[in-house]
């Protein structure tokens, strides 16, 4: 018995949804394959899933542009029209703001103010003075670091002239000490025998 028909319709379940387009997915392309190998025709497929992911398929002997290009040489519709015309409008919104943000710089320049009205110079005031606030601001944040940076190396410099000066001092000691003990010694060899004293008064016995 062959299989029975299958109602075209959407498949609800969408673990079932994703299963069908995977495989018919893959039947299609294969299918573009053999059309394009058995009967030499140049096929082009692109697909779109329902989460936007894109497959595509294009004969060995061409390319999708190619394939666009006869297209539109065929039918005479331009499918570059509507981007080109977007691209378009594009890079002319982006001229303006980028003519607007000159002026902008202009006039915080304080260039070409005349015709400004009382509202605009009130708004590039206030602009200016938001601006100098922020740079005053971020210059006593860089003075205070500079004051640190100054009171540490103030400090180190304290500190090593300290270990300079106790490092002086323990030498002068120690030459100081090598120096008493060289003359003790210079003195105790230069005395070569010892005195022996001898009574002032005669002895005694010898009146006897």
């Amino acid at each position: 018995m062959g299989r029975g028909k299958i109602e075209i319709k959407r498949i609800e379940n969408p673990t079932n949804r994703q299963v069908t387009y995977s495989k018919r997915k893959a039947g299609i392309i294969k299918k573009a394959t053999e059309l394009s190998v058995l009967c030499e025709a140049k096929v082009s497929l692109i697909i779109l899933s329902s989460s936007g992911k894109m497959s595509e398929y294009c004969s060995p002997s061409t390319s999708l542009p190619e394939i666009l290009d006869k297209y539109q040489t065929s039918t005479g519709k331009r499918l570059w029209d509507a981007k080109h015309e977007f691209l378009s409008k594009e890079v002319e919104r982006i001229k303006k703001e980028n003519d607007m943000m000159q002026i902008d710089l202009w006039h915080l320049k304080g260039d070409d103010v005349d015709t400004l009205n009382h509202r605009e110079l009130q708004t590039i005031e206030e602009a200016l003075e938001n601006g100098l606030t922020k740079v005053r601001a971020k210059e006593m944040e860089f003075l205070k670091m500079l004051k640190k940076n100054e009171r540490m190396l103030e400090e180190e410099n304290k500190r090593l002239v300290y270990i300079l000066q106790q490092m002086a001092t323990d030498g002068n000691l120690r030459e100081a000490g090598n120096g008493y003990g060289q003359k003790g010694r210079e003195c105790h060899s230069s005395m070569p025998f010892a005195f022996h004293l001898q009574p002032v008064q005669p002895n005694l016995q010898d009146n006897k």
